[in-house]
């Protein structure tokens, strides 16, 4: 019996251009693309990658900025079936190679500046044929808008017919253990995702809508903004690589920006700048924060200067942010440290070790199951065997459910550290420190301690213009929270180490902890 074919994603930007070909569809710097201008673009650039040999399941490297290029790589790739995998652009050459090698690229376009990235992943993969470059093609490199203005418009209807679990996009992950693996994400999981990003996340999202992006498209921004596309919302792109929080607000200011998606640092710091109390941010309606737990001071900080405009999801690149939501209403205080209830059409389980469904307050891995789900790592079986055992996907997070079905988070498996035989979760410590006034970062990990086995160590950044000190931590902690879960020591940075996508690994954390000789 033959299956019925999936939508081709590219066809969320035909569909679009069709019902309103006017209407903004990007902007980025002093230039507006409509839908009609954006998906012929794309169409050129379809057709240029044909040209180029691109076919069906080839694999598209794209080593980019948040940019016009990055955004219409995005649906030339789907639309000729190809599948994009995109980069972090503040990656290293040795570390781009990798991916390049590893998803066996044919093709690779790259921003301006990158052209170090590109060779190295020329040397390191032989399948490379052709390496696109935006503004400063050099030799044996096509020029991206040269490209486009040769390659002759293809026919309409011309994307390529896909199955459901025909793969779309590699979204590596960002390799806590080990080298990052290609997440396999499909047209049809993806369609699922879309599809519920717009019910759970930004209900009632149209045309009358704008979006700022202050995250790197190579990840969760990426996939918020294929919603936008779907429904006809114009993507506003920061005019530069960093984040400038002024330029955020202006932004939204200026074009009514109604969602955006974001981490929980960016947050905070958007949240804490004076520039928030100079722009108008009134047409906020769903600031859509993710990628790692947002500690519950910093919750009510940024409800009491943006409004009861918060949407909090917890999901991983293999089920591309589609575990859990927790809309505006829901931030209340019945709910402070939970990330939400499971989306629609999704399952979670709290398991023991052993596999053993955990009834609601205990503490296990966090486990999923649901058509969001990925279809599995790239040639990888046994990771593949490990995440997928007993019939759901492995999070390697812990957290507990309580009776009404609401998540808490209580770490990675691998944060939790074992003082006098207890069980701690960093995450516990973390939420008391930062109701210390001076507090305005924090992230506790366990070292080794000769008496205990483990103890925690606090690494803390004040607010500005405040200090504080290790007595005073430890005073504070005192009353609230149990002496074996309270850090032996406590030391004070300028910053917390974060990756590219503005999270604070622990990895990173211990790595700088041991460089300075902090040790029990």
């Amino acid at each position: 019996m033959s299956r019925a074919t999936a939508m081709n994603l590219g066809r969320l930007l035909t569909q679009t251009a069709r019902r309103i070909p006017d209407h903004p569809a990007l902007v980025w710097r002093d230039h507006t693309w409509t839908f009609a201008e954006l998906d012929a673009r794309v169409d050129r650039l379809a057709q240029a990658l044909r040209n180029l040999g691109v076919a069906k399941g080839d694999r598209v490297l794209v080593h980019s900025r948040n940019t016009n290029a990055m955004f219409e790589s995005t649906f030339a790739c789907f639309k000729i079936g190809a599948v994009w995998v995109p980069t972090n652009y503040r990656l290293t050459p040795a570390e781009v190679s990798y991916l390049g090698g590893s998803s066996r690229a044919v093709a690779m376009l790259r921003d301006a500046g990158f052209s170090a990235h590109a060779e190295a992943v020329r040397e390191a993969n032989p399948h490379l044929r052709h390496v696109i470059a935006v503004g400063d093609a050099g030799a044996g490199e096509h020029d991206y808008e040269t490209l486009l203005a040769a390659a002759t418009p293809p026919p309409p209807d011309h994307e390529a017919d896909v199955e459901h679990a025909d793969p779309c996009w590699f979204f590596y992950t960002s390799g806590t253990t080990g080298r990052p693996k290609a997440a396999v994400l499909t047209h049809g999981q993806m369609a699922f995702v879309v599809t519920n990003h717009l019910a759970d996340l930004m209900p009632g999202t149209t045309e009358r809508d704008a979006s700022l992006a202050v995250a790197p498209l190579s990840h969760g921004a990426g996939i918020h903004q294929l919603a936008q596309v779907a429904r006809g919302a114009a993507t506003i792109l920061l005019p530069g690589e960093k984040l400038d929080p002024e330029q955020a607000y202006a932004l939204i200011a200026r074009h009514r920006v109604s969602n955006m998606f974001t981490v929980p640092t960016i947050l905070t710091a958007l949240v804490r700048h004076a520039a928030a109390d100079r722009y108008d941010h009134s047409s906020l309606r769903h600031v859509i924060y993710a990628g790692a737990p947002m500690y519950a001071a910093d919750q009510q900080e940024a409800l009491a200067k943006l409004g009861p405009c918060l949407v909090q999801y917890f999901g991983l690149g293999e089920v591309t942010g589609n575990i859990t939501v927790l809309r505006p209403d829901q931030h209340r205080p019945e709910n402070a440290g939970s990330c939400g209830t499971a989306r629609t059409g999704m399952d979670i389980s709290i398991q023991s070790e052993d596999g053993t469904r955990l009834p609601p307050g205990e503490i296990g891995e966090i486990c999923v199951r649901g058509p969001a789900v990925f279809a599995g790592y790239f040639e990888n079986d046994a990771a593949n065997a490990k995440a997928f055992a007993g019939g759901w996907f492995h999070t390697g997070d812990l957290g507990r459910l309580d009776a009404r079905g609401f998540l808490f988070i209580t770490g990675r498996g691998s944060d939790m550290y074992i003082s006098g035989g207890s069980n701690v979760y960093p995450r516990e410590a973390e939420e008391a420190i930062l109701t210390h006034p001076a507090v305005a970062e924090v992230a506790v990990v366990g070292l080794p301690h000769p008496k205990w086995g483990e103890a925690g160590v606090a690494c803390i950044v004040c607010r500005d213009g405040l200090s504080v000190t290790e007595a005073e931590i430890l005073a504070h902690l005192a009353p609230r929270l149990a002496r074996y879960k309270q850090p032996l020591r406590v030391v004070v940075w300028d910053a917390l180490p974060k990756s590219g996508y503005g999270k604070v690994p622990k990895a990173l954390i211990r790595a700088r902890l041991a460089e300075e000789g902090v040790a029990f």
